[in-house]
């Protein structure tokens, strides 16, 4: 059974966790929400608070080598919140040099960027944040879903059926040998 991470805290846009959890749960993965603190985080929805989500298992207790790939939902407060933390930094590239799969949406790819994981790469993401991509040199392109080498990326919630659909099909395909930090 393939095994997946999502990885978030405080202010994940809540639909950019919850629609890629009930897609890779339909497929029967088995997934795991991870983050900073152990007990709940609170979802951002659209425009105000959401809902609070259980998490699985915190940063301190899981290793890259346990999952098979890793989800990173947008949101803006979540993203910027995990870029300032080392050992979110380093859980996301052991990803990337694992050759495993990687999906971000929306603004999540401001993590990426902190992880030092994105130059050179083909991505999109959500359009205020494409010049600190393109600074970061990635190849930012306008899309609804990019896969670059078992990475994806999406723009925004209305990419999400793409998104989705790309991140199963590059989780069922597994490894990447040219997925790369």
């Amino acid at each position: 059974m393939k095994k997946i991470a999502i990885l978030a805290t405080n202010g994940f846009e809540e639909v950019e966790l919850t629609s890629p959890l009930e897609a890779m749960k339909k497929e029967g993965f088995e997934v795991h929400i991870i983050s900073e603190e152990a007990g709940k985080i609170r979802a951002w929805a659209s425009t105000d608070w959401g809902d609070e989500y259980k998490v699985d298992k915190t940063l301190s207790e899981v290793q890259a080598s346990e999952y098979n790939a890793l989800v990173l939902p947008g949101g803006v407060i979540n993203p910027d919140k995990l870029r300032r933390n080392e050992d979110a930094l380093s859980f996301v590239r052991d990803f990337f040099e694992q050759h495993k799969p990687v999906a971000a949406i929306c603004h999540a790819p401001w993590t990426l960027i902190s992880a030092g994981v994105v130059k050179g790469r083909k991505m999109t993401s959500f359009n205020s944040i494409k010049d600190d991509l393109i600074n970061a040199g990635a190849e930012w392109v306008d899309e609804e879903v990019v896969v670059d080498q078992g990475f994806v990326t999406s723009r925004n919630p209305d990419d999400l059926p793409a998104f989705n659909a790309k991140l199963i099909e590059e989780i069922k395909e597994g490894k990447h040998e040219l997925q790369h930090a």
